[in-house]
C-alpha cells in the first residue's frame, strides 16, 4: 500500500499538534509548516514571518514540491490562525493586518498547495469562525479574516477553481476550541461547551477515509454541548 500523506499548516499550534499526532498514529507521512518545528512531523516548513505573502507562497511551495516530488497530498489541512479584539478605535489596522497575516495568508497558500498537490479525490480544510457569520464590532479584525476563508472555501469548491478533480473543501466553524491557551485566558469557563481537538482531528480524519464527508464548500459551525459535539452546516 502506497504511503498516505496529509500536510497540516499550523502544526505547531494546539489544534495543528493534534492533527499531527493523530495522523502519524494512522501511519500517514505528515508534512507541518509552522513558524517554529514540531518534531513529530515528517517534514517541518518553517515559514519566514519576515516575507510577503508572494515570498512565502514562493518559498513553501518550492519546499512542499522538494519533499513529495511526483507523490500526491491526501489532504491539505489548514489550522492556523490566531485572535484579537479591537474596535474601529482600538489598533484596527495593526489587528486587521495582524490577523489578515494568521489566517488569510496561510489559507491562500493552503489553497495553492492543495491545487498543485492534492490527489483527485483528496481534502482541504480551512478554518473560519462562527462569530464571522455576523458582524464582529469587538473584534473587527478577526471578523474581516475569518469571514474572507468563508468565501475563500465557496471559491474553492466552485467549478475551475484550479483543484483537483472531486476534491472536497470544507471550512469549520468552531465556536470555541478546549486548548490549553483558552483554559489559561477563561479557567472559570463551562469546558463542557468546548470542542476537543481530537474531535475535530479524527473528524477530518474520517473525510481523508471517504467517511461521513459533508457537501463540498460546506461552512461547518461546531457546537458543543455537554461535552458532545454537533456539526451543523450553515
Amino acid at each position: 500500500m502506497s504511503t498516505r500523506r496529509v500536510i497540516v499548516y499550523g502544526g505547531k499550534g494546539a489544534l495543528g499538534s493534534t492533527c499531527v499526532s493523530h495522523f502519524k498514529a494512522k501511519n500517514f507521512w505528515v508534512g507541518s509548516i509552522d513558524m517554529c518545528e514540531n518534531s513529530q512531523a515528517d517534514l517541518n516548513i518553517i515559514v519566514d514571518k519576515e516575507a510577503d505573502l508572494v515570498q512565502q507562497e514562493s518559498s513553501i511551495l518550492k519546499s512542499v514540491q522538494s519533499a513529495l516530488g511526483d507523490s500526491k497530498l491526501d489532504a491539505v489541512i489548514c489550522v492556523a490562525g490566531g485572535w484579537a479584539g479591537g474596535n474601529a478605535k482600538k489598533d484596527l489596522a495593526k489587528n486587521a493586518d495582524l490577523m489578515w497575516k494568521q489566517s488569510v495568508w496561510t489559507s491562500i497558500i493552503s489553497a495553492s498547495i492543495a491545487s498543485h498537490h492534492l490527489k483527485d479525490g483528496g481534502v482541504i480544510t480551512l478554518t473560519g469562525a462562527k462569530a464571522a457569520l455576523e458582524g464582529t464590532p469587538g473584534m473587527i479584525g478577526y471578523g474581516l479574516a475569518k469571514s474572507a476563508i468563508h468565501q475563500l472555501t465557496k471559491s474553492l469548491a466552485g467549478n475551475d477553481s484550479g483543484l483537483p478533480d472531486n476534491s472536497l473543501v470544507v471550512s469549520i466553524l468552531p465556536i470555541t476550541l478546549d486548548t490549553p491557551m483558552n483554559r489559561k485566558w477563561m479557567p472559570n469557563a463551562d469546558f463542557t461547551s468546548w470542542t476537543p481537538l481530537e474531535y475535530v482531528a479524527s473528524m477530518f480524519h474520517e473525510w481523508v477515509e471517504n467517511k461521513n464527508r459533508p457537501a463540498n464548500g460546506s461552512l461547518l459551525q461546531l457546537s458543543t454541548k455537554n461535552s458532545i459535539t454537533d456539526t451543523i452546516p450553515v
